[in-house]
């Protein structure tokens, strides 16, 4: 291909793709891993063995069908889905992302979302040319900003709310009157995105049953499983009936389906890691508040947020010393100088604290 015709071709990818960025990866070879809010946690040798039997045993030359209807009925009741709901399966809670973004892509629709939040919510609605309307927290706690949501509502008219429960990167359960509050003020869709749903006190489940509007957004990602890439979104059927038609065929393949079967049957084993990283969670914030010149944020999730006093100098210094963790400033205003410290094992946390005390002197 000739320099010209290589030119003509990127022409006719969209100018607002070709501005953006790829979704970064950070590379990570033998570092501590605690950037991305993985379960650190593998299955014993044991389990292994009896999942590695399995994924054989899967008729990998066949396109996958009754399978996964299997697995989304396994979560649906591993849910507790409330009667008058379906379900439906994502390549990850991004692809579910996506075809919310296609279902409401009408000429003028808006989505909109408090900030600092997930960033798919707006790749993923601008992807669609759709306005994407970012309401800030309150700058003191990173609770919602009621009156502000409202407004921004009732001037916006949004056909799609994401509200992130816990938030990330924030880690926090956001105070359930002002959502209530939200949710009756929604003319559209209000998706309550779950993701780290395992670690948290509450859920949203309840509103499924009062709000017709409402989705619960999952993943297995967080659960343990994020290698197999496998999200879920429940909701009225006359709801999901619609967001369906959107999937592409075959969207999860068997070995994945099979994976997350296989885990489900085994939720105890991946209860007791959740319980496990949320005592560790504790133990972290702890240590993180006993430092001088950290403030951290209370979780609910599998990571903790803290602010120090030069976030770039301290992520080059404990990234220097061998951990990985998360440099949030540049993601919005109200994170300056915020670092994002996924909850690790036990070992990999007090290496953690060490080398953020050594980076901070």
């Amino acid at each position: 291909m000739t320099d010209h015709t290589l030119k003509q071709a990127l022409a006719r990818i969209r100018d607002d793709v070709r501005a953006s960025h790829a979704y970064p990866v950070a590379a990570s070879a033998g570092m501590v891993k605690l950037d991305v809010m993985e379960n650190p946690f593998r299955l014993s040798p044991e389990l292994q063995a009896q999942l590695g039997a399995r994924l054989g045993a899967v008729a990998i030359n066949r396109y996958p069908a009754e399978r996964t209807q299997d697995l989304a009925a396994a979560l649906a009741a591993h849910a507790g889905m409330p009667a008058g709901c379906a379900i439906t399966l994502g390549n990850g809670s991004d692809e579910l992302i996506s075809m919310l973004s296609m279902a409401v892509s009408k000429p003028g629709a808006k989505i909109l979302s408090p900030l600092p939040s997930f960033v798919m919510y707006e790749l993923s609605a601008r992807y669609q040319s759709l306005a994407f309307v970012g309401v800030p927290l309150r700058a003191e706690d990173f609770e919602l900003d009621g009156p502000a949501m409202l407004a921004a509502i009732e001037h916006h008219q949004p056909a799609l709310i994401y509200l992130s429960y816990p938030n990330n990167p924030t880690g926090n359960l956001w105070d359930a009157g002002v959502i209530e509050q939200i949710i009756q003020a929604a003319p559209g869709l209000v998706v309550m995105d779950e993701a780290y749903q395992p670690f948290a006190e509450k859920d949203s489940m309840a509103l499924l049953a009062r709000y017709p509007h409402v989705l619960v957004m999952r993943t297995m990602s967080k659960f343990g499983l994020a290698g197999v890439r496998i999200g879920y979104l429940i909701a009225q059927a006359a709801l999901i009936a619609e967001i369906d038609k959107l999937r592409p065929p075959f969207n999860i393949s068997v070995l994945n389906a099979e994976a997350g079967l296989f885990a489900l049957e085994h939720a105890e084993v991946y209860a007791a890691q959740a319980a496990t990283l949320r005592a560790e969670r504790e133990r972290v914030f702890e240590a993180l508040q006993a430092l001088s010149g950290v403030q951290a944020f209370p979780s609910q999730g599998n990571m903790i947020l803290a602010r120090v006093a030069d976030a770039a100098q301290t992520f080059a210094a404990m990234k220097a010393r061998g951990i990985l963790i998360k440099n949030s400033s540049s993601a919005h205003p109200l994170l300056t100088n915020c670092l994002r410290i996924t909850i690790g094992t036990a070992e990999e946390n007090t290496a953690m604290l060490a080398a953020l005390q050594e980076s901070l002197s």
